[in-house]
């Protein structure tokens, strides 16, 4: 049953697409880093140093709900010892070689093709991401042909507030004309995604998780998802045509017999 869904929207990192450590990018990324300042010395040691002004800038922005823009990040909170006007104009550039360096981001392999699907059978679709990087996620959809199928991108690097504040959820519906009680979500977290989803009023909030995982069991009663799945094609099977063919009216009619 989809309560009337008539939007589906999804979160990024954890969701279409995972992390996966890469020690060669790592250290690539760190070095064109260190060359691109001028920095000398260790690389473990200027890494370590970032790493911990990247939690200190995160514990921020999780307390506030606020995201800062990236040339505010590298200035303030980065790299706060460097003349910001000399910072600024490299604060994008800095960001993906940090963001590399900690990873690379693949699309889940049934992204594509789930994505691609549940826009063939009518629904509206979004992306909500808390995210540092306001060109990372739209470059992903657009690496994997998706684009055109998203008719909302909310990224709290541009709109300045992060999940789990309802605001960022209500602006996607917004935009995509869509109430949120017609809307569902499609995250990670229980704590960012089930409950902003659930703050904002949505229909249904769905949660992946990796098969090899231990089970979800939310302290909270209201942050139990709608569901649980493994893999994207699941949505699939939760999320029928929103205006099936006359054929498979009767596939459904039959298989109700």
């Amino acid at each position: 049953m989809t309560k009337s869904v008539e939007a589906i929207l999804f979160d990024m990192g954890g969701t279409l697409r995972t992390r996966v450590a890469d020690e060669e990018l790592h250290h690539q990324s760190v070095a064109q880093f260190m060359d691109l300042l001028g920095v000398k010395g260790s690389p473990a040691a200027f890494f370590q140093q970032l790493s911990e002004r990247a939690r200190a800038y995160k514990r921020w922005s999780e307390e506030t709900l606020i995201e800062a823009p990236e040339e505010e990040i590298w200035t303030r909170w980065m790299l706060p010892q460097w003349p910001a006007d000399v910072i600024e104009p490299l604060a994008v550039h800095l960001n993906q070689l940090w963001r590399s360096a900690r990873g690379v981001r693949i699309a889940r392999p049934d992204t594509r093709e789930v994505i691609i699907e549940l826009n063939r059978r009518g629904y509206r679709l979004g992306l909500i991401s808390n995210t540092t990087s306001r060109y990372d996620s739209p470059h992903m959809l657009e690496k994997l042909g998706v684009s055109d199928c998203f008719k909302t991108v909310v990224l709290s690097a541009t709109f300045g507030r992060r999940k789990p504040d309802s605001s960022i959820f209500l602006e996607a519906t917004r935009n995509l004309g869509v109430h949120p009680d017609r809307s569902a979500y499609v995250g990670d977290r229980l704590d960012r995604d089930v409950a902003g989803a659930r703050q904002a009023g949505f229909a249904m909030t769905i949660i992946i998780q990796e098969p090899e995982d231990t089970p979800l069991e939310p302290t909270d009663a209201s942050l139990t998802p709608d569901h649980v799945i493994h893999h994207l094609t699941e949505l699939l099977m939760i999320f029928p045509p929103l205006h099936p063919t006359p054929q498979q009216s009767r596939d459904r009619t039959v298989d109700m017999l």
